[in-house]
């Protein structure tokens, strides 16, 4: 039996989400997954979130929202596709005929058909149909926190603050889970640059639970985007006690704080932080978020001139079995980096191929509906890049800059890719990508003032001039 913390079929009612289901243990474990989810963290005691998958399935089987969840999480973590994975196809299409066969809420109705719709990949659609469900009910957290995701993943960052921003004054300090939409909210702010709003409120999250990790992310991003380095190693080392425990974060935590080291040009301590903590915990995930911070982290550390050759082969030994899984164009740029670093030519062409196949299909599929215009013309980027062709590269690359938003991820995460135009534009031949170059070092240092990573590129853009 789970423990009686957790909301039972009542407590649900209560709260004006009740759930199609008579048994309070099923209840229970659905809040349980939620909880785990919003915390990002496996509670072990609980048999973490796959134990309460299980547990959901044998408390009732034909329970809905248990399938909406546990299906849903898997969908999010964008794995695997459900154009390869057969499994997961059919527990989506399970959880559409459980829906069509019982008599089930309004509510509970959209979210079985926005899992549906994120499952073709139709990210857009999805969201609008969790956000009709937050209209009316602001306080259904799984609505929230899947749009979220999925905005995430469309990089559409004024949507990720603005949906939380809707349903704030709806929780009350009481609800369950009140104090993590703080972070949620925060994040939203700083991706639309609103960093001391988001400081602010990031720092109220973490004075209500100093150990949600999501908070503490949010304040490392704000740091990184003001390259304010100094603050955010102190920051990052004096709580890692308290977020070093979300399992499904730390490694993505650590990342960042790896990155602070980067822009400082200190390598080995980088190094450190991706061998003992970034990559080991990605080899036991596996998961998504660790596997694209692996490869970025290698890229970066590349870029400034760090040999990392044998560990682009540790890490192909992962990203290599999702080739053909195309779920979203942010993974499939971070694989092809692994599989250029690594030299795996037939991986690489195999990754871009099928890219441009499923581009080819008509469908509902955002993500490969992008592929042309976006996702294609960035692996050729990269590919002539890895090439040693930089003229092509920053050909292909510049026109592209105020779009690479759409392919989701972060202003951080993404600035792999700006960092990549900047190098190859110093490193072509042509006379005016050098000064284009210069051009976007300058504007980088308006943004980010006193970046020590901006400074050395500057010096090395100054020589060439010379």
């Amino acid at each position: 039996m789970i423990e009686t913390s957790f909301r039972d079929c009542q407590a649900w009612r209560a709260e004006g989400l009740p759930l199609s289901t008579s048994s309070n243990e099923a209840c229970k474990l659905y809040d349980a997954i939620l909880t785990q989810y919003v915390k990002w963290r496996n509670d072990e005691t609980l048999g973490g979130i796959e134990g309460c998958m299980s547990a959901i399935q044998t408390a009732d089987p034909n329970f809905v929202m248990g399938h909406v969840i546990s299906t849903g999480l898997e969908l999010v973590a964008t794995t695997s596709s459900t154009r390869l994975n057969e499994r997961l196809a059919s527990a989506v299409k399970r959880t559409v005929e459980l829906a069509n066969s019982q008599n089930i809420s309004p509510r509970e109705k959209q979210h079985v058909r926005a899992i549906e719709l994120f499952s073709h990949g139709n990210f857009p659609k999805a969201s609008e149909v969790w956000e009709d469900i937050l209209v009316d009910h602001p306080t259904d957290l799984l609505a929230l926190k899947f749009a979220h995701d999925a905005y995430f993943y469309m990089g559409a960052q004024t949507q990720m603050r603005d949906s939380v921003a809707r349903v704030l004054p709806h929780w009350k300090p009481h609800t369950p889970l009140f104090s993590y939409l703080k972070g949620l909210y925060s994040f939203g702010l700083l991706e639309t640059r609103f960093y001391d709003q988001a400081l602010k409120v990031a720092m109220e999250g973490l004075a209500l639970t100093p150990d949600d990790a999501w908070s503490v992310h949010a304040v490392a991003h704000v740091y990184e985007m003001r390259a304010e380095v100094d603050e955010g190693l102190k920051f990052m080392e004096s709580r890692e006690k308290d977020w070093q425990v979300s399992d499904v974060l730390a490694s993505h935590n650590y990342w960042h704080w790896a990155l602070y080291f980067i822009e400082k040009g200190q390598y080995e301590a980088a190094l450190q932080i991706y061998d003992t903590q970034v990559f080991k915990r990605c080899k036991a995930s596996g998961s998504m978020l660790d596997t694209v911070d692996s490869s970025s982290m290698l890229c970066r550390l590349e870029m400034e001139g760090v040999c990392v050759k044998d560990r682009w082969r540790e890490l192909l030994q992962i990203t290599q079995p999702h080739t053909d899984d195309h779920v979203t164009l942010f993974n499939d740029l971070h694989f092809l980096v692994a599989s250029l670093g690594a030299k795996e030519t037939k991986t690489t062409q195999r990754l871009v191929e099928g890219l441009q196949e499923l581009a080819k299909e008509p469908g509902e599929n955002q993500q490969h509906r992008l592929a042309e215009s976006i996702g294609i013309p960035m692996c050729k980027a990269m590919m002539e890049y890895d090439q040693g062709n930089y003229n092509q590269a920053v050909e292909l690359l510049h026109p592209l800059r105020y779009s690479v938003v759409n392919v989701g991820g972060s202003d951080a995460q993404r600035d792999l890719f700006n960092q990549l135009l900047i190098h190859a534009a110093m490193k072509s031949e042509n006379k005016h990508h050098q000064k284009l170059g210069r051009c976007l070092l300058v504007e980088r240092d308006a943004v980010r003032p006193n970046s020590p990573l901006t400074q050395r590129l500057m010096q090395k853009a100054l020589a060439l001039h010379n």
